[in-house]
């Protein structure tokens, strides 16, 4: 039985009450004054690298302050199952490192952060690096630290098959996506009669359904970072952190680090990866499958990670993705364009270097061989959305070329492009290794934070159809039976329908009150009116054939910013519900260019907070091909991690 043993002695009892800390804390999964990491309750595949931290607070005021000096003669122990344990120098057959040190603040509570009175905490510290645990089963951690006080962390090995049964995973991630989400998406494209629909969508389709928790670490609401790490390393992390446990030190690059499913998979098998995504390239979903950092932000860093590895450290031979393609050339192009990248270098040049065939828009994608590496970069910041790609077009001027003169990017591929020319390039490279692609349609997430529900379910039906096509281009390549496709989130944002709006009636009431009558709930929510019988505009597609009827959806949540609601889709662009009026004052307010003649809605976030967050919820997991049967069920998000290395048969349980 796994259970969590934490410290003991005089620090336990003068820490009941920073335990409960909810809004700060002094570290996260570190209550007591000694930090094991990887921490308690981590589970690992055998044969999986990984960094230990160990940390020793010495608070030195606040209501940890137990006036003691930094601890600097410390032990750790490890111990697997009823054996002896063992020094970690022993069990692992390491060098002792050198001990560091450092100290760092941190806020107990909202009223020490009014007051502007941090706590200060000294810290001794040691770091092992580039380990690894290959026996299957529990381990005993231990920190003896503070003459007497222990921390006992408990990890796990998971006891997997060493048996390859899928070639190739092909993982969509919709960020953001929710259930809800989809049951919208549904609605406006495809038709119902009579209550049934007439057409399905792609995931509909799929044979096995399950759902993942998304739990971070040390707060039970994550972030896109995290969350993703959690899916590709089976390990929880902090808000921000990629592929990292995030400690205390200054350094944003030194924090022990966990192999990732691309790494692990490149370095056991030599097969192929691909990453794709409709956000900037360096964003926290793409970028968690390479970086090891707990600062999501640091873009060109991560860029550096896809080509060369984790920067200035060498666990294992990284040849960089096959396939790369996305937004964000802002971390490719230097300075002299305006673009902010790793040690100022052209990364451009820097792919072309070693062998990567670069293309900058469709028409380079679409004629692009697929007997190359590639790298395609195809705006600066966040592509454009499907919604401004296909009906809204005037609105591709918003998104800037990505080769840095400064003019529009008109000609963007979308996600069913890159994700079929990825699929393309990995099948005729990889031959028997396989490959590993992960496709990801951001913009689901990016346009549910600005509340622009329109373009969310727009990105999220570009996403079905993608699926679509996939599920299509592995069976015309004869490898459905050996290719597992999955689509699941990262995370979930709180979204629903509730009803319909009539937007003539809505635009004709001078007073908010007579607004709200506008809303039809129950009986009086109508049939969608977003749809035709024909929907021509799509061909094999379903895809809304007008996007602003005169009844569109009641749709939304209340943990929003305050803003002003039409429920119409926005025709001119993304949209921002809210802004800073008075520059840098940290004050937001309904932005007076947003919704004009709709309904004030007063919003429930802090003040400083301009877009909507992210929410609780379980995220559906969607499976088909070898393996679909473990997906089945409810489970957490690690999970995922763990059942895509069994399927590709990566558990090595021996050095």
């Amino acid at each position: 039985m796994r259970c969590s043993i934490q410290s003991i002695g005089l620090a336990a009892a003068l820490l009941a009450s920073a335990v409960s800390a909810q809004t700060f804390q002094r570290l996260g999964t570190c209550p007591t004054l000694g930090c094991v990491f990887p921490p308690d309750q981590a589970d690992f595949l055998a044969g999986q690298y990984f960094d230990i931290r160990l940390e020793v607070h010495a608070p030195k005021n606040g209501s940890e302050a137990i006036g003691l000096p930094p601890d600097e003669k410390f032990t750790f122990t490890i111990a697997r199952g009823n054996e002896t344990a063992k020094p970690v120098t022993e069990f692992f057959k390491l060098e002792e490192p050198k001990l560091e040190k450092w100290n760092f603040t941190w806020y107990e509570d909202l009223f020490a952060k009014d007051a502007k009175q941090p706590s200060v905490v000294d810290v001794t510290s040691k770091a092992y690096r580039r380990v690894a645990l290959y026996e299957p089963g529990e381990y005993t951690a231990t920190l003896s630290y503070n003459n007497g006080s222990t921390t006992t962390a408990t990890w796990l090995v998971r006891d997997l098959v060493e048996e390859r049964k899928a070639k190739n995973i092909i993982f969509f991630i919709g960020d953001g996506m929710t259930t809800n989400m989809i049951t919208a998406a549904r609605l406006i494209g495809h038709k119902t009669i009579n209550g049934k629909y007439q057409s399905l969508m792609q995931l509909d389709k799929f044979p096995v359904l399950g759902h993942q928790m998304t739990h971070s670490i040390d707060s039970f609401i994550t972030d896109s970072a995290n969350s993703a790490s959690a899916l590709y390393t089976g390990h929880k992390s902090s808000v921000n952190a990629l592929g990292v446990y995030a400690d205390s030190s200054k350094n944003p690059f030194d924090d022990p680090k966990v192999e990732t499913i691309a790494e692990i998979f490149h370095r056991l098998t030599g097969g192929l990866v691909g990453i794709v995504s409709t956000a900037f390239i360096a964003d926290a979903t793409p970028a968690a499958l390479t970086a090891h950092t707990r600062d999501r932000n640091q873009y060109g860093h991560v860029v550096d990670t896809f080509l060369n590895g984790i920067t200035n450290y060498t666990w294992t031979k990284w040849d960089g993705p096959d396939v790369l393609f996305g937004g964000g050339a802002e971390q490719f192009y230097n300075s002299t364009l305006g673009g902010k990248t790793y040690q100022d270098k052209d990364y451009y040049e820097e792919f072309a270097k070693k062998g990567y065939k670069i293309v900058l828009n469709n028409t380079q994608l679409q004629a692009a061989s697929s007997n190359e590496k590639t790298l395609g970069i195809f705006s600066t910041s966040v592509m454009s959305k499907w919604l401004d790609r296909n009906v809204y077009k005037v609105n591709l001027n918003q998104t800037l070329s990505p080769t840095g003169d400064k003019t529009a990017a008109l000609d963007q591929p979308g996600l069913k492009e890159m994700t079929l020319k990825a699929i393309d390039i990995l099948h005729n490279r990889a031959g028997d290794k396989g490959f590993f692609l992960m496709s990801e349609a951001a913009s689901i997430d990016k346009m549910m934070h600005v509340l622009d529900y329109d373009r969310a379910l727009g990105e999220l039906l570009e996403l079905d159809d993608t699926v679509k096509a996939t599920v299509k281009k592995i069976q015309d390549l004869g490898c459905e039976k050996e290719t597992l496709i999955l689509v699941s989130s990262d995370h979930g944002h709180g979204f629903d329908v509730m009803g319909s709006v009539d937007t003539k009636y809505f635009a004709a009431q001078k007073e908010d009150r007579k607004k709200r009558n506008a809303v039809g709930v129950y009986q009086n929510s109508g049939l969608s009116q977003y749809t035709n019988t024909g929907n021509l505009t799509y061909t094999d597609s379903n895809f809304p054939s007008n996007w602003s009827p005169r009844y569109t959806l009641f749709q939304g949540l209340m943990a929003d910013p305050d803003r002003r609601e039409t429920w119409s889709v926005h025709k001119d662009g993304p949209r921002k519900p809210a802004a800073e009026l008075v520059k840098d004052s940290g004050d937001v307010y309904v932005n007076p260019k947003d919704g004009q003649g709709g309904l004030l809605l007063n919003g429930t976030l802090p003040l400083s907070d301009e877009q909507g967050v992210h929410s609780l919820t379980d995220v559906a997991v969607f499976a088909q091909g070898p393996c679909q049967e473990t997906f089945g069920g409810v489970y957490n998000s690690i999970d995922i991690f763990f059942k895509m290395a069994e399927c590709f048969g990566l558990a090595r349980g021996k050095a």
